[in-house]
């Protein structure tokens, strides 16, 4: 364990600073590897919702760790900081770090003011670890500010980037597929080995390095992520021009093992909390160390232009215009399984399509209330799918939600004024769709065309 001599104390072990997608998940999933965990946040509302029960973010199978943990006394919540860090040997800085958007750097200005509020309440020794995404160098200056804060005060900084997908998070924290620890301190590696032997003892992989390559480790993937998918969506533009099957190119692509079958699939371009904010740090911490990521600009001016070709393509399919007509927008969360509606592909879709004249009715099983933050009353938010795609001149599927993957295609047709359908994630086939009669537009394949329904032509 972390130290023997805290075995009788029911003292938190681990202080987790911000409750977030990553600092709640990653305080549940630590107390249901066994260890005491406090979750600290400013917001008082959002402590209160967690000490009763009540999850402020849709991630699946949260509710239920965070629910049996604080029920064995394992996972607390907390806004007093002090409290919290009275005897935690472990403090992970959780907090977000948005881009910025006077120039598209992190900012880290929450990382900083919760590395003040450590200094100011931190009384013994213990590592503070950076779990937030952060450019590298950010754990150096954490060290600076607990020093100025509090000197004298005996402590060591270390970087433990996260690796969570949204809608997946529980599963990935728990079943890793690695842990990185970045620190110059034997004493701290030691403690967080500690920390995770719960999951290395399960043969779960454990990388030590330095905090300078653990901070760089999470940009450098996510952005050959994010380039993995630009590049097959600038394949599939190709396809749609030359005739390529861009299901046949990704298969025959991902066979190969050096590149592997993730992360190639055509879409609408990526999204949510992570790509898009760490891409434009990368390129700024290029920029700053004289030393331009080339690659990572082109892949954040590929996924811009995405929006931009998902509504042309709906125009297309609309015959020619979308002014005065109602479109079905099934999704608006930027994936599947979460609620998370940030740089959503679905949203911008729709923001374009009611400028240029349409009625958007939208439906989505998560992401409604979020959505309408940024849309405001621009589009229809319907309770069901039903009321979404009823009568409607075409549907656009902008988000695999299973329910619309399985929903019949003779109940589409059978909604729709017009059997059209844009299919923007190719759940479908061009065999089924061809068969049920669909007009049916995806992404990097040959569209299967049918006679322009009446009621088009006629406003077309």
């Amino acid at each position: 364990m972390l130290d023997i001599s805290l075995a009788g104390s029911s003292a938190p072990q681990v202080a987790v600073i911000g409750t977030g997608y990553v600092g709640l998940v990653s305080g549940a999933c630590l107390a249901e590897a066994g260890w005491r965990v406090a979750c600290v946040d400013q917001v008082e509302a959002k402590i209160t919702k967690l000490k009763a029960g009540v999850i402020p973010i849709y991630e699946p199978g949260l509710d239920e760790v965070v629910v049996r943990n604080a029920e064995a006394g394992r996972l607390t919540f907390t806004t007093d900081i002090a409290e919290a860090l009275r005897e935690a040997q472990i403090v992970i800085i959780a907090v977000g770090t948005p881009t910025r958007k006077l120039d598209g750097n992190a900012d880290l200005q929450y990382v900083y003011a919760a590395s003040r509020d450590i200094a100011r309440s931190l009384k013994h020794y213990a590592v503070v670890v950076t779990k937030s995404t952060v450019p590298a160098g950010t754990g150096n200056e954490v060290r600076r500010i607990i020093e100025r804060e509090n000197p004298g005060l005996d402590f060591d900084v270390a970087s433990n980037p996260e690796f969570l997908r949204e809608g997946n998070a529980v599963s990935d924290f728990m079943k890793p597929d690695r842990i990185v620890i970045g620190t110059d301190s034997a004493r701290a590696r030691e403690r967080l080995e500690a920390l995770y032997r719960p999951f290395t003892d399960q043969g779960f992989e454990l990388i030590s390095t330095d905090i300078i390559s653990s901070e760089l480790i999470k940009y450098a993937a996510n952005t050959f992520l994010a380039t993995k998918v630009s590049f097959i969506n600038e394949m599939a533009d190709i396809c749609e021009k030359v005739g390529g099957d861009i299901g046949a190119i990704s298969r025959g692509m991902g066979s190969d093992k050096r590149i592997g079958r993730e992360f190639l699939k055509p879409g609408p371009g990526y999204g949510g909390s992570c790509f898009p904010k760490d891409t434009l740090a990368m390129v700024h911490i290029g920029e700053k160390a004289l030393s331009p990521a080339t690659i990572v600009e082109a892949v954040i001016t590929v996924n811009r232009s995405r929006p931009h070709r998902m509504v042309a393509k709906v125009v297309q399919a609309a015959g020619g215009s979308v002014d005065g007509k109602t479109i079905a927008l099934l999704g608006l969360t930027f994936k599947p399984n979460t609620d998370d509606v940030r740089d959503s592909v679905a949203v911008l879709v729709a923001e374009q399509l009611v400028q240029k004249g349409a009625t958007v009715r939208a439906f989505d099983p998560k992401g409604m209330e979020h959505a309408r933050e940024m849309l405001g009353d621009a589009i229809t938010y319907c309770p069901t799918m039903a009321d979404a795609i009823g009568d409607a001149d075409l549907c656009v599927l902008a988000t695999e939600w299973e329910e619309f993957v399985r929903f019949p295609l003779e109940g589409y047709r059978e909604a729709l004024r017009n059997p059209i359908l844009v299919d923007l994630r190719n759940v479908f086939s061009l065999e089924a769709m061809a068969e049920a009669g669909f007009e049916y537009h995806s992404i990097g394949r040959t569209s299967i065309q049918a006679p322009l329904p009446e009621t088009l032509a006629r406003s077309a």
